[in-house]
């Protein structure tokens, strides 16, 4: 197989780091600056239809970057010169890979529990309006939080397993 021109990787590379900072800039900005200024100006209820309105935009983008994170990285992982095959540990460059797909794996489960489980309850329980209960909004918003926070503590991590193959 013959190597793929040099225009070729530079798009393949580049899509990976849109995808990626797409991705892992949502979480930050979510976590960061838009759940703070919801908490500190809005109602419980209010609070949790923005988040969900918000959610409802970012989720198929979400998805749309994971999957190209997926084929892109791919690619990348076949191409790389570092590749000794799956599960292979014979490097530091290996390892850290291994652990920067293990975690992405963890990250697309919770991203799979948000999306299948907690926003459609979120969505279930707003339709109720006045009849919604105070401490279930309360619990599904922490379930909320913990999801994107865990999700942002992982893509942290994910980018400190890729600075670590990097520099091996």
């Amino acid at each position: 197989m013959t190597a793929p021109s040099t225009w070729i990787l530079a798009i393949i590379f580049w899509l990976h780091m849109l995808a990626t900072v797409t991705w892992i800039g949502s979480l930050a900005a979510i976590n960061l600056l838009v759940l703070p200024a919801s908490h500190r100006t809005l109602k419980l209820a209010d609070q949790l239809s923005f988040i969900a309105a918000l959610q409802k935009r970012l989720e198929p983008l979400a998805w749309f970057c994971m999957g190209i994170l997926l084929v892109t990285g791919l690619f990348q992982l076949s191409i790389s010169p570092h590749y000794d095959g799956f599960l292979a540990l014979s490097t530091r460059w290996s390892f850290a890979i291994l652990i920067k797909h293990g975690l992405a794996v963890i990250m697309v489960v919770v991203s799979a529990i948000q999306t299948w489980e907690v926003l459609p309850a979120i969505h279930r329980t707003l339709m109720k309006k006045g009849k919604a209960d105070e401490d279930e909004l309360a619990r599904l918003q922490r379930k909320e939080v913990i999801i994107l926070r865990i999700n942002l503590t992982l893509s942290a991590l994910i980018l400190g397993a890729t600075a670590l193959a990097r520099v091996s």
